[in-house]
């Protein structure tokens, strides 16, 4: 039935549009510090059993003399986005407060209202009242102080922070522990380089850096985001030539659609 196809070629356009969205937004953020690039995915529509040799059956889906069905397919559909969390380049900074992940983990920061998200990016900044924050204000777990007497601020690939005051004192402050998850592809991204635990990603696991799978700390750098622009322009394109064959489909049916009432004037 033309309709069918036509329906079919119609969601096959809104999926390529779906994914152009999705590719634009990578290309967008090719410059965001630790940003992971989002990939669409798609399925199928359901089938319908439709009659081999419709001209033995006035019915579709109703098979007369032995003839055999066959399935036919209603379109596509996009299931999902996933977070692709593949290591990015690590950009060095000399800033002390840039901090890197390279492997696994995520850095776990404290919202305003007391809950905790979690994020890649370790841009971090000292707030008004000494602690270290991101740059959107969340503290960063489980919490540090800087004084007013702070020289340099230290932290090592294990998550060891420490300060050297102006008088030469050297004072630990405590250990960076790192966030991972059984599946970070689930993770909610909530902006601001943010994510948050959700059912599919499972609870957070903390640990400290270096140790059991969890990945070390590079004071000084900051992780690029992991867009490759090349594979990024091939996936346009691919996408702009599946939506212009779908295109093609539906000005297709509509010729068919024509030549059949011409048929019927004549």
């Amino acid at each position: 039935m033309p309709n069918r196809a036509l329906r079919a070629a119609a969601s096959g356009m809104y999926a390529q549009q779906i994914n152009i969205e999705v590719i634009a937004n990578n290309i967008a953020n090719i410059n965001t510090t630790s940003f992971k690039r989002n990939r669409a995915e798609f399925k199928d529509l359901m089938y319908q059993e439709v009659a081999a040799n419709p001209r033995n059956s006035n019915v579709p889906g109703v098979v007369e003399n032995g003839d055999t069905t066959i399935q036919v397919g209603s379109g596509v559909k996009t299931s999902s986005t996933q977070k692709i969390f593949q290591q990015g380049d690590m950009r060095q900074t000399d800033h002390q407060l840039d901090v890197a992940i390279l492997g696994e983990g995520f850095f776990q920061v404290r919202k305003p209202d007391g809950t905790y998200a979690y994020t890649r990016d370790g841009s971090f900044k000292i707030s008004a009242d000494g602690s270290i924050v991101t740059t959107g204000g969340y503290i960063l777990e489980p919490g540090f102080t800087i004084t007013d007497e702070t020289m340099k601020i230290s932290i090592s690939k294990d998550g060891k922070v420490s300060l050297t005051e102006v008088s030469g004192d050297k004072i630990e402050l405590g250990n960076i522990q790192l966030a991972k998850f059984v599946n970070p592809a689930g993770l909610k991204a909530l902006g601001d380089n943010m994510y948050a635990e959700t059912e599919t990603s499972g609870p957070p696991i903390l640990g400290d850096p270096a140790r059991d799978g969890f990945g070390e700390l590079n004071q000084g750098f900051l992780e690029a985001s992991n867009v490759d622009i090349v594979e990024e322009m091939i996936s346009m394109i691919a996408a702009q030539r599946a939506y212009e064959i779908n295109s093609k489909t539906v000005k297709t049916v509509e010729d068919m659609l024509t030549i059949a009432n011409n048929l019927k004037r004549g």
